[in-house]
């Protein structure tokens, strides 16, 4: 009698761990598609993106360029050496280096001390103050250059790189101040207290303690305002006037002729060669970005 039914058991426990082996080989297969379908999503997305690069490289090094995307036979450097000259490239490349270089570094330095009073102490404007900054990071552009043509008018500030500098700084601040903010809140208030038992200021806490232990934020700050800066075709379009001030987001205009041409070969070259500042700068604050706060040195009793 024992052994019958410890023989039922023992089969009710097979088909048991068989049922189980036949879901999870169900649950296996059906994990193994769709990650073969993502995949898939994925690869055709990739190559979606990498065509538009693709066609840029190849154009670049094709003296009969078209919007096709093709191998050049031959390759050649002709469009490189059409465009490396004073007006198409060198002067732009300037111009845009020292609108958006100026810019970025108002708008970084102008962050960090807007953001400091907001994230160190509390007010009952404080929530109504970030609301108002975080509406303005989503106004367009559009809505209020009319406003501030008329208003650069007035004082004479049309066609002045200074004043370029000032209105793209401006537009950029809301954003970065929020930016900033969010990082500075990072920082541990007491390496702060222990600075200034020792008598420091708190210009000297936020210049030799709070912002080289939020550099990666810094970083994020500077990177985006940049780029963003770097590619704006209205705003200098709109404030700068003369063609020797012109950056080379509005200088591109030079390679599509009145009728409707365009030198897409030429055209590629130059996209290239705008595109490297834009590298540079990311190659040399990239690697900052995932360094975290390190929090070096000790609270000092």
């Amino acid at each position: 009698m024992t052994s019958a039914v410890a023989e039922r058991e023992q089969t009710s426990a097979g088909d048991a761990a068989r049922r189980a082996g036949n879901g999870r080989g169900a649950g296996g297969a059906r994990h193994r598609t769709a990650k073969a379908a993502s995949n898939l999503i994925l690869l055709l997305v990739a190559a979606a993106f990498s065509v538009p690069l693709l066609w840029v490289v190849l154009a670049s090094i094709d003296p009969q360029a078209t919007l096709a995307v093709r191998w050049p036979d031959p390759p050649s450097a002709e469009n490189f050496r059409a465009v490396l000259n004073t007006e198409t490239t060198f002067r732009p490349m300037w111009n845009s280096l020292v609108l958006c270089g100026g810019a970025t570094l108002v708008t970084v330095v102008c962050s960090a001390l807007a953001a400091y009073p907001l994230s160190r102490y509390s007010s009952r404007a404080k929530r109504p103050f970030l609301l108002t900054v975080i509406f303005a990071t989503g106004l367009p552009i559009t809505a209020v250059m009319i406003p501030v043509y008329a208003m650069f008018v007035q004082v004479n500030l049309i066609d002045s790189m200074f004043g370029a500098v000032l209105f793209l700084a401006t537009s950029s601040l809301p954003y970065g101040m929020f930016l900033t903010k969010n990082f500075m809140d990072g920082v541990p208030l007491e390496l702060e207290e222990s600075a200034w038992t020792e008598g420091a200021t708190m210009l000297q806490t936020l210049s030799k303690i709070v912002l080289p232990l939020m550099r990666p934020g810094t970083a994020v700050v500077t990177i985006f305002t940049f780029v963003t800066m770097w590619g704006n075709f209205f705003v200098p379009f709109m404030l700068l006037l003369s063609p020797d001030k012109l950056p080379a987001a509005v200088s591109l205009y030079t390679f599509s002729s009145q009728y409707g041409q365009v030198a897409y070969g030429q055209l590629a070259a130059f996209s290239i060669l705008y595109s490297l500042p834009v590298v540079v700068l990311y190659l040399l604050m990239g690697r900052r970005l995932g360094a975290g706060f390190a929090l070096t040195g000790g609270i000092k009793g």
